[in-house]
């Protein structure tokens, strides 16, 4: 698996099927590396950037699957609604990187 998707998958903590629906790849592709195709990945990274260093991994696991204003980020992602996913993590920036409520169920 190329390093930049599994980064993602780590930070995320997405599964093998949920990285693919996002990146709209097969695990076949996934696997072998084979995603210099993919636009997404270095952006969703770079969407990440900020968010993986203020807040840390363990903090953007647990936002990807709680409800916020946008709903779940993780559906945003999974639906490939890249703009939605990007108003979410704008949501947790503007709330300094802190999740509130009880979050969701794993």
């Amino acid at each position: 698996m190329a390093r930049d998707a599994h980064h993602l998958m780590t930070l995320l903590g997405l599964s093998e099927d949920e990285l693919c629906q996002a990146l709209a790849v097969d695990p076949l592709t996934l696997l072998s590396g084979q995603l210099d195709h993919r636009p997404e990945l270095p952006i969703l990274l770079d969407l990440l950037a900020e968010a993986e260093e203020r807040a840390g991994a363990p903090v953007l696991r647990r936002w990807l699957r709680a409800s916020g204003p946008e709903g779940r980020p993780l559906d945003a992602l999974l639906a490939r609604d890249f703009g939605r996913f990007e108003d979410a993590l704008g949501t947790l920036a503007a709330r300094g990187f802190v999740l509130r409520g009880g979050g969701g169920a794993g």
